[in-house]
């Protein structure tokens, strides 16, 4: 049984005014109405029913075809004042995010974030929603985030992406990786709110001005074969072919004085061309 306060307004919208239901006594045929009041309004009383049940898709108010505009005006403002209260609940792992933090959406995401950062410091935040660890350093990860805003952190969501984190070797959370540029990986380490040290020791270390020495590197080579061998992501990696002059190529295109004789010294698993008099 729902119960209508006296001289409860509704606002309606396409009328720019408000209706106030007077009702003295209680009554299963309508429901409870609670919307801000609107310094005009006129008095209307409603005659027919004004039914309500709750269904499988939320409060419904008796039959809308029968219902005349200003019903449905005051039936849609309610409905839009329940969404407003009820709104949508923050996940903790949004919360504090600043605008050098990025959530991965995918393997080739990851890879091609890697890739266009040029000599940036990048930092691969491995957590899950149930880790209890993760939870508590996220906020300390976002403050990190604040203070280095030259510094890209890219946050890997273990649930969405269990397959791609177990192709990259991802078995412990919470787990960072530290990338620059064309050094590649530079460190990878789990630590929590305890060992927290861990992260900002390698933040120092590594957030520093570097030379570039060429494009970012990205991930491992490894890495990526083992992603493209995973069936359960769409993502392809043709591995590029290093074409390796043949030795007697190597003597044609090197100019030789006379007064030296070309001689091949064989060192490791390269050949080389040395000079000897």
């Amino acid at each position: 049984m729902a119960e209508v306060l006296s001289q409860s307004k509704l606002l309606c919208p396409s009328e720019g005014r408000a209706v106030s239901l007077s009702r003295t006594r209680r009554s299963p045929s309508l429901a409870a109405v609670h919307l801000a009041p609107s310094p005009s309004f006129v008095s209307l009383r409603f005659s027919s029913s004004f039914s309500s049940s709750i269904g499988n898709g939320g409060l419904v108010l008796g039959d809308w075809s029968r219902r005349r505009p200003v019903e449905r005006n005051a039936i849609d403002g309610l409905h839009a004042k329940m969404s407003l209260r009820i709104g949508k609940s923050v996940k903790w792992w949004e919360k504090g995010l600043q605008p050098n933090m990025k959530e991965v959406q995918s393997a080739q995401d990851l890879v091609d974030s890697l890739l266009n950062v040029d000599n940036k410091l990048v930092i691969v935040d491995f957590y899950s929603p149930g880790c209890g660890g993760c939870k508590a350093l996220h906020p300390k990860i976002c403050q990190f985030a604040e203070l280095n805003p030259d510094v890209l952190f890219l946050q890997v969501n273990y649930e969405e992406h269990k397959s791609m984190c177990y192709s990259l070797n991802v078995h412990v959370l919470p787990f960072f990786r530290f990338y620059r540029g064309a050094h590649g990986r530079l460190c990878s380490f789990s630590c929590t709110n305890a060992t927290i040290k861990k992260f900002k020791d390698a933040l120092a270390k590594h957030n520093t001005e570097r030379s570039s020495l060429g494009p970012a590197k990205g991930l491992e080579e490894s890495e990526l074969l083992a992603l493209a061998g995973n069936k359960d992501l769409s993502f392809h990696y043709n591995k590029k072919q290093m074409l390796v002059p043949a030795p007697d190529d190597v003597a044609e295109a090197t100019p030789i004085s006379p007064m030296f004789s070309p001689t091949r010294v064989l060192q490791g698993s390269e050949d080389k061309v040395l000079s000897k008099l």
